[in-house]
């Protein structure tokens, strides 16, 4: 990830998305907002907040609708996570250009908007650089995939300027394979575009009307790590992806040093075994014979009882796996409890209810 000319980003703003309810990351979300869903034991956010840092990028607003309480109390004011932040809510969503434009009185130069359950691996300063070199009024990121029906096609002409947005093309009928990457580079002049106290979003609203309006707009290709954790598969995908060392991690990069990463205060029986890679929070107990297959993340104060057999798994704090229960391709959230003897295949559990681990987007 970037490291280069950071300079002259450090006095940018960002602004991340985090307003949505995570609708997609049920029954996940129901209690826990998305930007607290945890990531390698940590929540997403604390991801974003480092990999905006590496940039020098410190400044950050959080627009905010969904249990904004929750994540104030949690990230107060940043500074214990390294960063300023400042929060704008909405009292009713307004969108992800409305978000924006709630957030005018405090965006006084170009900036940054990040949609919050998007991971890459992108340069900023490089994205930064270019939209700087074009005089663009925004720059979007975009990012290759093998079927863009799903997404918003973005067409541009050989010097990367925007020609024409189409969303979501039926499977057969796009032009291109580029879509939007939801992260973009916008001067403060824009934000003239979208209406006061309405739902206004980029992709149909924004985007569209600054084409209209003869405004430079640029895309600005990146073909590295790229993913939207939106839903239960593609947030189970992330974890693993980070556990194999597919994406490079800024917040947490220790584990890789011990493939088997545990924390303070963890048992662990000699008798059990451990494939790596695993990681393991701390307070945790492995009882006598268990078997954990990587790639697997445990968070705090967790239990796994004599003979249970975990693999490809996503544990959060409290998970309690009974006696010789049996769990692959899973997720558990928070004090979940499985009992004794029970197997579970391809399945997300929270205590009070069950989903498919499936890989509709």
């Amino acid at each position: 990830m970037g490291t280069k000319n950071i300079s002259s980003l450090c006095k940018l703003k960002a602004v991340i998305l985090v307003g949505g309810p995570g609708t997609r990351l049920q029954p996940l979300t129901f209690i826990v907002p998305k930007s607290l869903v945890p990531v390698l034991n940590r929540p997403v956010m604390e991801h974003m907040f480092a990999y905006l840092k590496q940039f020098g990028v410190e400044d950050i607003i959080l627009t905010l609708s969904y249990l904004p309480d929750v994540i104030r109390n949690h990230f107060g004011d940043g500074r214990d996570f390294g960063v300023k932040l400042t929060y704008y809510l909405e009292k009713d969503p307004l969108g992800t250009a409305g978000a924006i434009k709630n957030a005018e009185s405090y965006l006084d130069g170009p900036f940054i908007v990040l949609n919050g359950d998007i991971f890459t691996e992108m340069d900023l300063a490089m994205m930064y650089a270019s939209h700087a070199k074009n005089k663009a009024r925004a720059t979007i990121a975009l990012t290759w995939v093998d079927n863009p029906s799903a997404f918003g096609v973005v067409e541009t002409d050989a010097h990367n300027q925007v020609k024409r947005f189409i969303e979501k093309p039926p499977p057969g009928t796009a032009t291109t394979n580029w879509i939007n990457a939801g992260t973009y580079i916008l001067e403060p002049e824009v934000l003239k575009y979208i209406p006061k106290n309405q739902h206004y979003m980029f992709e149909r609203g924004l985007f569209p009307r600054l084409l209209d309006a003869g405004e430079l707009v640029f895309g600005f290709p990146y073909r590295g790590y790229w993913l939207d954790m939106g839903t239960l598969a593609q947030y189970f995908s992330l974890n693993m992806d980070f556990l194999l060392a597919k994406v490079s991690d800024p917040l947490i990069n220790d584990y890789r040093r011990n493939n088997v990463h545990s924390g303070a205060n963890v048992t662990i029986d000699p008798s059990a075994q451990i494939t790596a890679p695993v990681v393991i929070d701390r307070n945790c107990r492995i009882g006598k014979n268990a078997l954990i297959k990587g790639p697997v993340t445990i968070g705090r104060s967790c239990v796994i009882q004599d003979g249970a057999s975990l693999e490809n798994a996503v544990l959060w704090d409290n998970v309690s796996i009974g006696t010789n229960a049996r769990l692959s391709n899973c997720v558990l959230s928070s004090h979940t409890v499985i009992a004794d003897n029970q197997e579970f295949t391809g399945v997300v559990m929270t205590p009070s209810q069950t989903a498919p681990l499936s890989p509709q987007r």
